[in-house]
This record gives C-alpha cells, structure tokens and sequence, in this order.
C-alpha cells in the first residue's frame, strides 16, 4: 500500500515527450528537417564582351577583302581582338560561357589586322607603281627634243653634223626636232630703222632675219613658249630687238597645225663693226635651243 500512496519525486522519472524520447532537440529540430533551406541566386552570365569580339571580327575579316577598305579592317580587328582577349578572361574566371564566341573573335580580328597590313602594302605598291610610270611619261614626254636636221622638210646639206656637234647652223638651214617640228633662219639683211622704232641705237645697223616654223608633226605645235634671241660680234654682245608695231615685235602667236607653217619677221640692232650675228631659236620649254651664225 505504501507502495501506490507515495508520490513520485520531480525529475526522477521522465514523463512522456520529455527527456530521452521526447526532447525536440533530438528528433524535432526545424533547422535540421524540418524548415527548407534557401540557396544563393546564380549570377547571369558575361557574355556581351565575346559576342561583341565576335561580330567585330567577321566585320573586320569581310572589310580586309575589300580594295580600299583595309583602314577599317584594321581598327575593327585591332578593337575584336581586344574584346576576344577580355572575353576569354571572364571565361576563364567563370563570368562567361561563350568561350567558342571569344575565342573565334579574337582569331578573326588577328585575320582582319594581317589583311589590313597586306591592303596597304598592295596600295602603297600601286600608287608608287602609278606615280612612277607618270613620272617616266612626263619625263619622256618634257624630255628636251634634240634639234637635228633631217626629215620632210629638205634641209641644208651638213645641218645634222652641225646640229648634233652642237656648233651653229648657217643662214638657210633647218633644225628638225624628233617631233618633226622644223625652224629654219633665213640670213640677216641691212634694213632702216623706222622712225618710231624701239630698241634701236643711235649709230648701230638694224639686221632683219625671216624665221619660218613648219610641223611636219601629226600634233599642232603651240607658238607661246617660242623664244628668239640674238648676239653680234666676236664678244657676243646681246642684240636687242627692234619693236616698231608694225612688222617687228609681233613675234610668234598661236599654234600651228600639222602639215603648215608659220613665218615672223625679226629685226635686231647691232654695232656697226660686228661681223657675225648670232640668233637662237627656243621652240619651247620642252625643246633644246638651236643656233645661227649669220654673217653680216
């Protein structure tokens, strides 16, 4: 009986749920099963940089095929390889997913730049090429024109020697040049000054010559860069001419066409003692001076 009335002591015997079986810390922990657990968000991948290189060096590649286009080609690959190389870099880190993208852009801005070395090298060895065969064209074209006698016009007998020896012709020869241009000086006559004439010395003697232009050429000949001058005397003292507005220094104008001719009067003024008079002939910028040694 005393068994049954004697009361149980606390924490001696555990009650249901607590203690051994019943403490929530063993089975019921909501941190362990029963609450969910929350992961951290994945960050979106990087890949602007690799699909950027991308596009940039196929741009580049198409432009460094294209004549005149090898500037562009060059600043688009230089700007995909930088991209591509970037690019493979974020790859690497786990930024970015498209290594293919970066990587094929980075190749082709490596092509676009050797393209864009190679169009300006050709470019450069066209133009050069171009400005040399200019150059040898105007240089064969401005090339001074040898005077030589010869050709359709009948010229006096040893004119050619005399031409190409580089001594001066007589009166009544012909200087033929290679374009088949002919100038041909008539000898000097004793004329009288005119009243009004310039150019003219008290004392001297006014010689007249006839200087006569043919083209026997298939192109007309232009008259405006033609040039006459003239020396008397054994000091080759300078001749001046006569310009009286009527017959006298009009000179040569205009052009002459193939096939004719055209003929100017002269006059120059001399010492009375010269002997000899000296008149060269200038076609042009583009010709050798001739000479006459015209006796007085």
């Amino acid at each position: 009986m005393s068994d049954f009335s004697q009361q149980p002591q606390h924490g001696t015997q555990p009650y249901p749920g607590t203690g051994q079986y019943g403490d929530p810390g063993q089975y019921g922990d909501p941190g362990q099963y029963g609450a969910p657990v929350h992961q951290q968000p994945s960050r979106p991948a990087r890949n602007g940089l690799g699909t950027a290189a991308l596009i940039l060096g196929i741009l580049g590649a198409l432009a460094g095929v294209v004549p005149l286009m090898f500037w562009l080609a060059g600043v688009l690959g230089l700007i995909a390889l930088v991209l591509g190389l970037v690019g493979r870099g974020r790859v690497k880190r786990g930024e970015a997913t498209n290594k293919g993208a970066t990587t094929a852009g980075a190749v082709l801005g490596l092509i676009a730049m050797i393209l864009s070395v190679v169009g300006a090298v050709l470019l450069y060895k066209v133009v050069d090429d171009a400005v040399n065969e200019e150059a040898t064209k105007a240089s064969s074209s401005t090339a001074p024109k040898d005077p030589a006698a010869g050709g359709s016009g009948a010229p006096a007998a040893g004119a050619t020697g005399k031409a190409d020896k580089g001594e001066p012709l007589a009166a009544g020869d012909t200087s033929v040049y290679d374009d088949d241009l002919q100038v041909t000086v008539s000898a000097a006559t004793s004329v009288k000054a005119g009243e009004f004439a310039i150019g003219h010395t008290e004392g001297n003697k006014v010689y007249e010559v006839t200087i006569t232009v043919e083209n026997a050429g298939k192109e007309k000949f232009s008259t405006d860069g033609l040039t006459v001058g003239a020396r008397a005397g054994e000091n080759g003292v300078t001749a001046e001419e006569i310009f009286d507005g009527e017959t006298y220094g009009t000179g040569f104008t205009g052009s002459v066409l193939p096939g004719k001719k055209a003929t100017v009067k002269y006059a120059f003024d001399a010492p009375a003692d010269a002997g000899s008079l000296t008149v060269e002939v200038t076609p042009g910028f583009d010709y050798d001076a001739a000479q006459w040694d015209l006796k007085l």
